[in-house]
């Protein structure tokens, strides 16, 4: 009997013996946390290698493609916040978010990619007076809108 007292007894599993479902399914997948952490370690080392085998410079196709995308994206994400924020939807959460992350790559690709030419000084300025706050407002926005 002193086998059977619960210090003693085998710990079950919480999905042991219950019947085969999606329960049991979405145990065995990874967690999205393990997930998005594994990525996010793994893409250390990748970058070492690209700081040790990218060029320097490099000449680059299609690159206002590149730029009037990414400020279509940025012009509609502000226009969305916008016109969210203004009805107090609550998709406006995830469009500010959106928004503020693109601000932020643009402020970071603006400046990197300018650094040594004659437009580094607009490219800092813009940042400072424009992508960066606006980011922040957004920011502030999607933080304020999920509390």
């Amino acid at each position: 009997m002193a086998l059977m007292t619960p210090q003693f007894q085998a710990r079950r599993s919480p999905l042991e013996g219950a019947r085969p479902g999606r329960a049991a399914r979405r145990a065995a997948l990874p967690r999205p946390a393990t997930v998005l952490t594994g990525a996010g370690l793994a893409l250390l080392p990748w970058m070492v290698v690209l700081a040790k085998t990218l060029p320097q410079a490099a000449e680059v196709s299609h690159w206002s493609t590149a730029w009037i995308g990414l400020d279509a994206m940025l012009a509609a994400g502000l226009t969305g916040t916008g016109v969210l924020l203004r009805r107090c939807d609550p998709r406006v959460v995830p469009v500010a978010a959106a928004t503020a992350a693109l601000l932020l790559v643009d402020a970071w690709f603006d400046v990197t990619t300018s650094a040594g030419t004659g437009g580094q000084g607009m490219a800092l300025l813009l940042a400072a007076g424009a992508e960066l706050p606006l980011a922040a407002l957004c920011a502030a926005v999607a933080a304020r809108r999920t509390g």
